[in-house]
């Protein structure tokens, strides 16, 4: 006699509602082991890409080749998420000089574009007050490109011809979508900009799972600029993306790709329970997290322990702190002096941390004055075997960017220009060849100076909650590597934003299935508004660990992902 159909769909839940309790260490939530290797490892959200970052590395190459090969097959597999219409941030540990160093690969807007001409323009016969999500008006220059060049050229092995080399040959000969992409593919609201059916709905539709997607105009388009940067910035691609993009109502031009320039930045850090978790410094949100740790430090997170009220309610108190700063100063820093040194500062912190009552939830907060105390997204990460590790995260910002296809490129263009603040006088208020706010975020992790963790999680602003989150599960509450990415998590929404918005209600908090339902009641007592969600918008992780006893990289890939961690 068959089951019923309620006693077979409870059987399926129970994997993930006991959270694999019959894992051999007996941990809560660990879905499967962390992937060990000696000679180099891989983490990224899709297994083809993967394999790519693993062949590169078997092939002589190093961690830098490997990351760069990983996301050029991403950018084709997950197109949705990343590509070469996008910006690029990486953080990469570099053995021989024992340090990290800290790479902005992000674009800019149009220089023939000012704040006057965008607050004139209409959108549907009205003047508009924010930049448009998609369209021609949210691109901005793609600096993905030219970050893998500059990686490239400062830690590669290889030459790009091979490095690229099985990005474009899926791209030629097709590759099965898998299924979380699959899922993104079919509901994403761009399909109504210039140029997307003709590369991402072959035949009229999203490609389904299993089926095989082909992009021959990507593949053209990445062999042009095997040689040199200047294959994708000038000559045929650069004045494709300016005739498009002008036939339609933008305003990027060929010359703006043409000066465009990564930025090599200095990582900054804040020393958490011994350990430093490093971010880079904007246009991007990196010291969000950084503020949340400061914020969280002075409080005994283990004793409250994992999924407590307190822990919720501490973790989303500190994040509304850390935003309301975020909306107020992260901005591109050749337009406005930062006070980096004084948001990340550890007496900063201090009187930030005041501000939260531990009975209640905050409706609103202000931003700080630091000055006054003086003192949809990919991530992947690789390390090979010679130590080097590398904390790559790259974008094209919502899914499928602007959703603006140039004709014949292959590739969306991003719409991270949608990011910029339309009032006058604030630090992210738009103005030309201006980078606007980002929120990708690459991380890395370590003690007494030498290399811990390499991670990251992606997901717009969920970012610095998902690195805060890794954080104190790897510290606070003796988490492994894959059981913290694994773990059950928070997200708070509805903080005042980089691009006007105020936070006036306390915003909203979700709260993923694992977390015990009677720390959703006692939250809802504090007076949050709380939630349930799914899987899918609490980010993905992917981390590496280094355990310098043994010699030996430990890899973590995300659960909630179609992704693999795998070495040799």
């Amino acid at each position: 006699m068959k089951a019923p159909w309620f006693a077979l769909l409870w059987i399926a839940l129970i994997p993930w509602l006991t959270f694999a309790d019959n894992r051999p260490l007996g941990r809560s939530f660990v879905t499967r082991s962390e992937v060990l290797a000696q000679h180099g490892i891989a983490c990224t959200s899709q297994p083809l890409a993967t394999q790519a970052a693993l062949d590169i590395l078997k092939a002589g190459g190093s961690a830098v080749d490997a990351a760069i090969a990983a996301n050029a097959v991403l950018g084709l597999v997950e197109p949705m998420s990343c590509g070469i219409g996008g910006d690029l941030f990486a953080i990469v540990w570099d053995s021989a000089s024992a340090k990290l160093h800290g790479l902005n690969a992000s674009g800019r807007s149009p220089r023939s574009l000012t704040l006057a001409m965008l607050k004139t323009n209409t959108v549907e016969g009205k003047p508009i007050e924010k930049i448009p999500e998609r369209g021609p008006l949210s691109a901005s220059v793609p600096g993905c490109v030219d970050g893998w060049f500059e990686l490239h050229g400062k830690f590669g092995k290889l030459p790009m011809k091979d490095v690229l080399g099985p990005a474009i040959r899926y791209a030629r000969g097709g590759f099965p979508v898998s299924e979380v992409i699959a899922a993104d593919w079919a509901g994403s609201p761009a399909t109504n900009q210039p140029g997307f059916g003709a590369v991402y709905l072959p035949g009229g539709r999203a490609p389904v799972k299993g089926e095989v997607f082909r992009n021959p105009g990507l593949a053209a388009t990445m062999e042009r600029m095997t040689v040199s940067r200047d294959g994708f910035y000038k000559g045929d691609t650069a004045r494709t993306i300016e005739s498009f993009l002008k036939a339609h109502g933008g305003f990027l031009a060929a010359s703006d790709l043409a000066e465009h320039k990564s930025e090599w930045v200095e990582p900054v850090s804040a020393n958490y329970r011994g350990y430093d978790v490093w971010e880079l410094p904007p246009n991007t949100q990196g010291i969000a997290a950084l503020q949340m740790l400061n914020i969280l430090e002075g409080f005994d997170l283990k004793r409250y322990g994992f999924g407590s009220v307190e822990h919720g309610h501490l973790f989303i108190e500190a994040k509304k702190l850390a935003f309301e700063d975020r909306a107020k100063y992260y901005a591109d820093p050749a337009f406005s002096k930062i006070p980096i040194k004084e948001l990340i500062s550890k007496s900063y912190a201090a009187e930030r941390r005041k501000l939260i009552d531990p009975k209640r939830s905050a409706k609103s907060y202000d931003f700080g004055n630091p000055m006054l105390n003086h003192g949809d997204t990919i991530y992947l990460t690789t390390a090979d075997a010679q130590g080097n590790m590398v904390s790559l995260i790259q974008s094209i910002y919502l899914g499928f960017g602007s959703g603006v296809c140039p004709d014949g490129l292959g590739f969306a263009l991003q719409n991270r220009g949608a990011l910029f603040n339309l009032n006058e006088g604030e630090f992210n208020t738009y103005a030309p060849a201006k980078r606007p706010f980002q929120t990708i975020i690459p991380a890395f992790i370590t003690k007494d100076g030498k290399p811990w963790i390499s991670f990251g999680v992606m997901g717009g602003q969920m970012q610095p909650q998902g690195h805060v989150q890794i954080v104190m599960n790897l510290i606070d509450f003796g988490m492994g590597l894959q059981e913290a990415g694994d773990a059950p998590r928070f997200q708070h929404n509805g903080s005042s934003e980089v691009t006007g918005s105020m936070m006036t209600d306390g915003g909203q908090v979700s709260v993923e299935f694992g977390i015990p339902s009677e720390t959703e009641r006692g939250l809802l007592k504090l007076g949050h508004k709380v939630g349930r969600s799914s899987a899918g918008t609490f980010g993905g992780y992917q981390a590496i660990l280094w355990d310098a006893t043994n010699k030996v990289y430990w890899g973590a890939s995300e659960s909630r992902k179609d992704g693999q961690a795998a070495g040799y």
